[in-house]
């Protein structure tokens, strides 16, 4: 029955990606608002004409930005999470900083970084880290907080801490919400790193690429820019996805164990 409602699930997405395929042709096809909606062959043709190397060069660099933020926010928000379980004082001042981290518009924060950090890479990197630090550390300390008491005594009747009950027990436990939080985090990380490109302008990347584009009123090319960091995104949800699967298992055979 499971393998039936898995397999229900993914026709049902298929389907509906197929349907808006079919609206974004109509929609190009009938030029609806004004003309901006190209049709999909319109696009695959744009990408065929202007080369896969354009792409590869500029996508690259983006992917390499959006990596490095994707790690950089998310082991500073578990470690974050960590603290607050091991110290529960900070507890306050963690949740205050996660939340002004979400809360903040990377547009209104990006200033501030440029002049705190000259090199552009480094901006990029920061706004693609802060836009998976809230998400991760939210679900790491719920996950962290996961385990019935009964498993958090039983630790401290042997004689074991706040350290032993977060790596006997609460560090299990908390995989799934963990994973769950970063496959969220992933695509946040790569739409940080596209518009920190907006704001930097470096000589490469999706942002820039798409600036250009729609200076010379290329909107095949702009779409084509659009929809390519959006797979790059699905890619990267649908690897954390099939991690978080098989880590998510795991978790719950230990838990068993224990």
């Amino acid at each position: 029955m499971a393998d039936l409602g898995g397999a229900n699930r993914w026709y049902a997405g298929l389907l509906g990606l197929l349907g808006l395929i079919a609206l974004w042709w109509t929609a190009g096809a009938l030029d609806w608002f004004s003309g901006t909606i190209p049709t999909p062959g319109e696009v695959i043709s744009t990408i065929a004409d202007t080369g896969v190397a354009f792409y590869v060069d500029n996508f690259s660099s983006t992917v390499e930005l959006a990596t490095r933020g994707f790690l950089w926010g998310n082991g500073l928000a578990i470690g974050l999470a960590v603290l607050v379980v091991l110290i529960p004082p900070i507890e306050g001042l963690a949740t205050q900083l996660a939340i002004i981290s979400y809360c903040t518009p990377i547009i209104a924060v990006a200033p501030i970084i440029q002049v705190a950090f000259a090199e552009v890479q480094t901006m990029i990197v920061f706004l693609a880290a802060i836009s998976v630090f809230f998400t991760t550390m939210i679900g790491t300390l719920t996950g962290l907080r996961s385990p019935h008491q009964s498993s958090l005594d039983l630790v401290k009747v042997y004689g074991g801490g706040r350290g032993a009950q977060l790596w006997r027990v609460r560090s299990v436990s908390a995989i799934p919400n963990t994973l769950a939080a970063v496959k969220i985090a992933a695509p946040a990380a790569v739409l940080g790193a596209v518009l920190g490109e907006f704001l930097a302008m470096p000589d490469t990347g999706a942002g820039p690429a798409m600036i250009v584009a729609q200076q010379r009123g290329d909107i095949p090319e702009v779409w084509a820019i659009a929809l390519i960091s959006g797979a790059i995104a699905g890619v990267a949800y649908a690897l954390i996805s099939v991690l978080a699967r098989f880590a998510t298992r795991w978790s719950a055979g230990m838990a068993v164990l224990r």
